[in-house]
């Protein structure tokens, strides 16, 4: 089984920085996709289990950027 989740990102504007968000977010375990959407900031994430908010939280930030409500 797996979950899907999506989140919204803010400050991403080109394609370094969807490559940065993926990056962080593939390293969180039990991770095994990173779909990034750039125009709207759509991150879906599709893990093994459902993922700790802090933990997505804190990798967006490690990346540079912010995670949205």
């Amino acid at each position: 089984m797996s979950v899907q989740t999506v989140y919204t990102v803010s400050g991403m504007t080109c394609g370094h920085c969807v490559a940065s968000v993926t990056e962080e977010l593939s390293e969180l375990s039990g991770v095994t996709d990173v779909a990034v959407l750039l125009e709207t900031g759509a991150v879906t994430v599709t893990s093994a289990d459902t993922l700790d908010r802090a933990e997505v939280e804190a990798a967006v930030k490690e990346a540079g950027y912010q995670l949205t409500a």
